[in-house]
């Protein structure tokens, strides 16, 4: 938001933090994709029992819950999840893309309500 207040370009911006956000989610995909479960369960510390009860839950969400992948927190997961079950590449971009990019096209509306930057 500090970068909106200097006068810089908010479409811009929403640009490219939206390219940014969406190659952190292709590096999680990746990790998903190419990590053993044995390590994927070490390094975010969960049981056999929480790793299956994840890969389940995705597949009951099915992959739109990938538009959820801007959300703190569980996006990381969502991301790493689509990974380790194989989601195909060309769906998996698109919805991660229009995720990221409507959170940062938000931010962008909210700094110009609030603060009065032009978008």
């Amino acid at each position: 938001m500090s970068l909106l207040l200097k006068d810089l370009s908010p479409f811009l911006l929403v640009v490219v933090a939206t390219i940014g956000n969406v190659l952190g989610s292709l590096l999680n995909f990746g990790i998903g994709y190419w990590a053993s479960q044995n390590a994927l369960k070490k390094w975010f510390g969960l049981s056999d029992k929480k790793f299956d009860l994840a890969q389940q839950r995705f597949k009951k969400y099915g992959v739109f819950l990938l538009l959820f992948s801007w959300v703190p927190v569980i996006g990381d997961p969502i991301t790493v999840a689509a990974g380790v079950l194989r989601v195909r590449l060309m769906l998996f971009l698109p919805l991660v893309l229009l995720g990221k990019l409507f959170r940062y096209y938000l931010l962008s509306v909210k700094c110009n309500v609030i603060f009065k930057v032009r978008v």
